[in-house]
């Protein structure tokens, strides 16, 4: 997430200076349908390498949150990945009948149910890890290899820059359940 102290552009000068004719550009030539393209592709490949324990890409980021931040309510779950809160309940249950997650009420308020990664989860993470890392290399592979960093370093920039501006922005640190 972009820090408070980085400059966002000015939206309204962003217009004036982009006053390009996109509609007249060749698709292939578009910011838009290039990123749409290559994400498309990530998941492809992510599929591919992936394929023998069936899990998409979504469902392996809610996976690795778990991993990363410990048991969390559905909704700091949904902020961490920049998921809608619908989808990510719905990712949650296919998880839990795989027994890859187990969710339970909170025990510190009721209405709340806290997503936790289970023995099963941890160890198909552990298996997806040589497939996940070929899929992300496979990606970037056409770049060379000073090129990398610069494409990676230039993508943050791109998404922490324009995070707000998502249906689904991702905020803050997702926060662990009180109840742990």
């Amino acid at each position: 997430m972009a820090s408070p102290n980085k400059a966002k552009p000015d939206r309204a000068g962003a217009s004036d200076s982009a006053s390009k004719d996109w509609r007249h550009t060749a698709l292939d030539a578009r910011p838009g349908f290039l990123i749409r393209r290559l994400h498309q592709i990530h998941v492809a490949l992510f599929v591919e390498e992936c394929a023998p324990e069936g899990i998409t890409p979504v469902q392996y980021s809610i996976l690795t949150a778990l991993e990363q931040i410990g048991p969390s309510e559905q909704i700091a779950l949904s902020r961490a990945v920049g998921l809608d809160r619908a989808n990510t309940a719905d990712v949650i249950g296919r998880l839990v009948e795989r027994r890859f997650i187990h969710r339970r009420v909170s025990k510190t308020d009721k209405r709340k149910k806290v997503a936790e990664l289970t023995e099963i989860g941890r160890a198909l993470l552990a298996r997806l890890e040589t497939g996940v890392a070929r899929a992300h290399e496979r990606t970037l592979a056409a770049l060379p290899p000073e090129d990398r960093k610069r494409f990676m370093t230039f993508l943050t920039l791109l998404v922490e820059t324009n995070n707000d501006l998502s249906r689904t922005p991702v905020g803050g640190a997702a926060k662990k359940s009180d109840d742990d």
